[in-house]
Parts: structure tokens; C-alpha cells; sequence
């Protein structure tokens, strides 16, 4: 093996994913590598969301070949889930539980060793600055304060990959860097790959190593920020952006992350 593919984390090749005669996903292949921050870019419909529900085993693919940290995770989920945390763009914790215990409830679910588990807890809790409300009901919460501490949670069982959907959508712009800061120190800290989608140019050129950028089911451009605004001979990532595509960047639909959501609580519950 190569040191090359040694680096590769997640692996994709020859991705598909059908439902009925509509082809989401049509033939995908790409590669992260270990410890960088990819970012998936795409307009509404362009098939990332498929493709990242796939990636996270919370869809079968009709075809194609998927890994995570070496593990297929259509023939083994358990084993995957526990590579990687995911942050949906819509919140998923618990608002009547405390910030302490939606953490344990997460690190009991994903079996972080009873010992490990309360310094755990406060470690991740004081990264994103929410230790002195760690008794206080998450119901309180602000939005900004809701994310932190769903990466908190994202974190406890030390995974290899976080996935980060939207991350920021309908955060105010203050909020948005300061929720990036510890996303970039957790990165550092943690030694971590991050693979995030979000509609927000300027968040994909500041943040990723590296984009894919993917519309009617294929990925038309890949490379650094830099790397795609020469190929297209664009002043920034947005212009590049609507020439690949000819589609300005949009919300995912409110039908779509209903459906992220179910599938979400359907998979919290096995």
C-alpha cells in the first residue's frame, strides 16, 4: 500500500444511488485524506446530501464502493458509526436534558469506557466554552450555543471524521466565526478529518483544505479554492461556482431535511 493511500480516510468509487428511475448519485468518486477539512459545494438537488447520508449509513447505495477508516459501512455500520460524529444542520439534541447529560447520554450510546467518560465530558465541554452551563437545561440555549454543544457531543466518543451539514445556516455572521474557530482548533487538536457541506462561499475558501464541488448527481470540479478560481478564471469561489453549475448556491430544501431528520432519530434509536 501506498503511503498515499494510506492518508485516504474516506475512499469513494463509482458511487450510485437510485430511487426509482432518478439517478441522485451518478457514478461519484473521490478521496479525503486523513486530518483534512473537504468541503462538499453543490446547488439544491446537485445529490451531496444523498451522498453524505450514504457516507454516514443512513442510506444504502444502489452501486459503487464506499470506506470509512477502512470499513465498508454497508456491510458493517456499528463499526463505522463509531469512526466518525456528525453535526446536522438541524438541531438534534434533547432540550429537556442538560448539556452534561445530553454528552453522557451520548458517550454511554457509543461506549465511551465509564472512567473516560466524565473527564471526557468536561474536556469537551470547556472546548467550546459551555462548562458553566453544563447544568443549565439545553432548552435555554441560543442557537450558536446549541451547535458548540452539538460538536461537543460530535466529539465525545473520539472519532476519526466529523460530518458537518450546514453547519452555520441561520447563524448570524458573528456567531458563524466564532463557531469556526473551535471547529479549526478541534482540527488541530484532534488530529480530525472534517467534511463539511455549506452554502456559504466564503466559509468553504476560509476553511477547506480542498473542494468537490458536485451538481445533477456528478462531481464537475475538484481541488483547492485557489486551484478552482484558476480553472475557471474566476476572481472567487462564488463566480467560479455559477459557471460550473450556471446555479447560484441554495438552502437544501425543507422536504430534504425533514427527511435528513427522520432518518437521523430513526438511526439514534438502533
Amino acid at each position: 500500500m501506498t503511503l498515499e493511500k494510506e492518508r485516504n480516510i474516506i475512499k469513494v468509487k463509482k458511487l450510485v444511488k437510485k430511487f426509482g428511475d432518478f439517478t441522485a448519485v451518478d457514478g461519484v468518486s473521490f478521496e479525503v485524506k486523513k486530518g483534512e477539512m473537504f468541503a462538499f459545494l453543490g446547488p439544491n438537488g446537485a445529490g451531496k446530501s444523498t451522498t453524505i447520508k450514504m457516507l454516514t449509513t443512513l442510506l444504502n447505495p444502489t452501486s459503487g464502493e464506499i470506506s470509512i477508516d477502512g470499513v465498508n459501512p454497508r456491510k458493517n455500520k456499528n463499526k463505522a458509526r463509531k469512526t466518525f460524529g456528525i453535526v446536522f444542520q438541524d438541531p438534534s439534541l434533547d432540550d429537556d436534558l442538560t448539556a452534561y447529560e445530553n454528552l453522557e447520554f451520548h458517550a454511554v450510546f457509543y461506549g465511551v469506557p465509564e472512567k473516560e467518560r466524565k473527564d471526557r465530558i468536561e474536556k469537551m465541554l470547556k472546548f467550546v466554552e459551555l462548562w458553566e452551563r453544563k447544568d443549565s437545561l439545553v432548552k435555554t440555549f441560543s442557537g450558536g450555543m446549541k451547535r458548540r454543544l452539538e460538536i461537543a457531543r460530535g466529539l465525545i466518543h473520539h472519532p476519526k471524521i466529523l460530518f458537518l451539514d450546514e453547519p452555520t445556516v441561520g447563524l448570524d455572521p458573528q456567531t458563524r466565526n466564532h463557531l469556526w474557530k473551535f471547529i479549526k482548533e478541534m482540527n488541530r487538536e484532534e488530529k480530525m478529518t472534517v467534511f463539511l457541506t455549506t452554502h456559504y462561499m466564503e466559509e468553504a475558501e476560509d476553511v477547506a483544505d480542498r473542494i468537490a464541488i458536485m451538481d445533477h448527481g456528478k462531481i464537475i470540479e475538484r481541488g483547492t479554492a485557489g486551484e478552482i478560481k484558476k480553472k475557471t478564471k474566476s476572481k472567487n469561489l462564488e463566480d467560479a461556482f455559477l459557471k460550473l453549475t450556471g446555479h447560484a448556491i441554495r438552502d437544501e430544501s425543507a422536504s430534504s431535511l425533514d427527511h435528513l431528520r427522520s432518518r437521523a432519530r430513526a438511526w439514534g434509536r438502533r
